[in-house]
């Protein structure tokens, strides 16, 4: 197994599951079955892979932050660790995506959240509750 190598491909996967996300108002069925299906098991399925692997031999848990620093001071746990983040962050952005559809939240709204969450991740998640917050107050009430 080459670590490089799977980091590489799963960037680029993810990448492509980002870019599904942003061509989701003219494709939506199409980027749903990329960004929430497809790429996000095809991490985790690689992920849960490097854990079955190599968890038991990586020092450290959970316990305490030097636990937590020690457990990915393991190259494939620290590889496992950000397909995880990999995954997750981009389940995140499809969940957005769905719910700002199904929500109708203007998409011109969402953008700024995707790249948040791609390089932030919850402060993407955030955003968009802020702004679906904020919208739910600005709606009138039904009589």
């Amino acid at each position: 197994m080459d670590a490089d190598l799977i980091f590489g491909a799963a960037g680029m996967l993810a990448m492509a599951g980002w870019l599904a996300l942003l061509a989701s108002p003219l494709v939506p069925r199409l980027a749903d079955a990329i960004a929430v299906q497809a790429i996000p098991l095809t991490l985790s399925v690689a992920y849960a892979g490097l854990i079955l692997a190599f968890w038991t031999s990586g020092e450290g848990g959970f316990d305490s932050l030097d636990n937590v620093a020690r457990l990915f001071e393991t190259r494939e746990l620290l590889l496992a660790g950000w397909l995880h983040y990999l995954a997750f962050d981009l389940f995140v952005g499809a969940w957005i995506v769905r719910t700002a559809r199904s929500e109708a939240v203007p998409f011109w709204m969402v953008l700024p959240c995707l790249p948040a969450t791609f390089l932030f991740g919850p402060a993407g998640y955030l955003a968009f509750a802020m702004i679906r917050y904020a919208r739910a107050g600005a709606t009138p009430a039904a009589a």
